[in-house]
């Protein structure tokens, strides 16, 4: 990539939300923040989560085929973020330190510092160089709180946070 011609602060105007993308494999739940979440289609409802080809939430959902997806809240603190995004589940279990409930579909819904969740089963994967791009259709989605849903922009602004180096604009956070 050619540095002089991007302004990274062009790519932060992006209206990105701050996810916990969740799985669980055999009851090994694991979780881990995600900003490249969005929806694709209304009929059937389809969701799009791009996930770093070497996370352990990754692994686990290539063979899971299915997702849980829970939406910060804009009040919730940076510790809580670091919880998903920091560590890595091979090392620690992470949906200890939070309250969670199960969905139908047997995925960690976060209920914690979140405003709404949805889950999905994987219906197509897509390599995307570092990333793999999971295609999922929604089986369930709700709201759990009033508030605001935490913006990626406001996450680096307002909370001064940075991104892992494992995440798509990891490039960016020397800026």
């Amino acid at each position: 990539m050619n540095m002089s011609t991007v302004d990274p602060k062009a790519l932060f105007t992006f209206s990105y939300g701050l996810y916990i993308v969740g799985t669980n494999l055999d009851g090994k739940l694991n979780g881990q923040v995600a900003n490249a979440v969005m929806q694709l289609t209304a009929e059937p409802i389809c969701l799009a989560v791009c996930l770093n080809k070497n996370n352990y939430t990754t692994e686990l959902l290539d063979k899971s085929k299915k997702f849980s997806v829970s939406v910060f809240a804009e009040e919730v603190p940076l510790p809580f973020i670091g919880i998903f995004g920091f560590r890595s589940g091979r090392e620690h279990d992470k949906f200890s330190q939070c309250a969670y409930r199960m969905t139908e579909l047997g995925l960690p819904i976060v209920t914690e510092h979140t405003v709404a969740a949805a889950e999905a089963e994987v219906i197509d994967v897509i390599d995307v160089h570092t990333h793999r791009l999971f295609i999922g259709e929604v089986k369930s989605a709700e709201i759990l709180a009033g508030g605001n849903p935490l913006t990626y922009a406001d996450y680096h602004k307002l909370k001064k946070g940075k991104s892992p180096a494992t995440a798509p604009t990891a490039i960016f956070n020397k800026i």
